[in-house]
Formats: structure tokens, C-alpha cells, sequence
């Protein structure tokens, strides 16, 4: 009985200590809402290819809660979207069991007032699918991996957006 008591009083005490230091986490709701009102400030240019509309169409609908900016401040560019597929098992017979998949592109963030070059990173993202004895299920698993991948990257770019927003002062961001 002493010791719950006991137990309970020291873990309600680290709590408070914990609370009371300061400590806020990278992804808080202050911190999103002042990062996401942001990114509503991004033009996001057209990008080629089927791959690239659905790049488009997923960061759109992450950068424009309350519809598209009317005089935005940045532009974001991306170059086209280049995919390599690999076997990785081939069995004795020569048949392929797995496949991998490879999109790799780049992404800009410019100032539209300044036409400076604020931001630019190389975007990759590697996945695998299952090359299965129907073709009709080998595409959808590798459609499904095209999908993930596309969506990695739409992650990647949103994340390095935004960190480029938290930790850049305002005074270089607008130069």
C-alpha cells in the first residue's frame, strides 16, 4: 500500500517536472498551424508525367486547406519524376519473385519576389513489390508501390518545406 502510494507520488512528480521544463514537441498544434498557413503561400508549378500529377494532386491537398493562395509568396518546382525498376529474387528458372522500384526527383522553393533560390533538395524513395504468378495482381502490387512511393515523396518535400520555415529567420527567408 506505502509503495503504490509512494510509486504514484514520484511518477506524478516527474510529470510535473516534465511539464514545467520547457519541452515542446517538433510537430505541436502551434507549431503545424504557423507552418501550414505557409505552405497555403506555395504555388506548386504543373509537374510532367501521370507520376507527377498525382505528386501534385496529393500536395495540393496537403498545402491548401482553405483553397489555392491568390498572390503567392513562394514557387515550388519539381523535375520530372524518374523511376528504375530492379529484379532483386530470381529464381534457378529465371523467374522474377521481387521487384524493386526506385523514383527519384528534385524539388525547388523560390521567392517570387526576389527569384532567389531558397530552397533545393533530391528526392528519393525506394520500394519493393512481389512479382506474382498473374500479371493483372503483379501490376496492382506494383501500382500500389508506385502509390507509396509517390506519397513518400509528397512527405519529404512537405517536411523539408517546412523545416526550412521553422528554423530559417525571417530575415533571410524573405531575402
Amino acid at each position: 500500500m506505502f509503495r503504490a502510494l509512494l510509486l504514484s507520488f514520484l511518477l506524478c512528480t516527474l510529470v510535473a517536472y516534465l511539464s514545467a521544463c520547457g519541452f515542446t514537441p517538433t510537430y505541436s498544434k502551434y507549431e503545424k498551424s504557423n507552418a501550414s498557413s505557409e505552405l497555403t503561400q506555395i504555388k506548386i508549378d504543373l509537374i510532367p508525367n501521370q507520376e507527377g500529377q498525382k505528386l501534385r494532386n496529393i500536395l495540393i491537398d496537403r498545402f491548401y486547406q482553405s483553397g489555392y493562395p491568390l498572390n503567392p509568396k513562394y514557387t515550388l518546382n519539381i523535375a520530372p519524376i524518374e523511376e528504375k525498376l530492379r529484379d532483386l529474387d530470381v529464381t534457378i528458372t529465371s523467374d522474377t519473385t521481387r521487384a524493386q522500384m526506385k523514383l527519384t526527383s528534385e524539388m525547388t522553393l523560390i521567392d517570387n519576389e526576389t527569384d532567389k533560390v531558397l530552397l533545393k533538395r533530391s528526392l528519393k524513395s525506394i520500394t519493393s513489390y512481389n512479382v506474382l504468378g498473374s500479371e493483372f495482381a503483379t501490376r496492382v502490387t506494383e501500382k500500389n508501390a508506385r502509390d507509396n512511393a509517390i506519397n513518400d515523396i509528397a512527405r519529404q518535400i512537405e517536411r523539408a518545406i517546412i523545416l526550412h520555415i521553422k528554423f530559417t529567420p525571417t530575415s533571410q527567408a524573405g531575402q
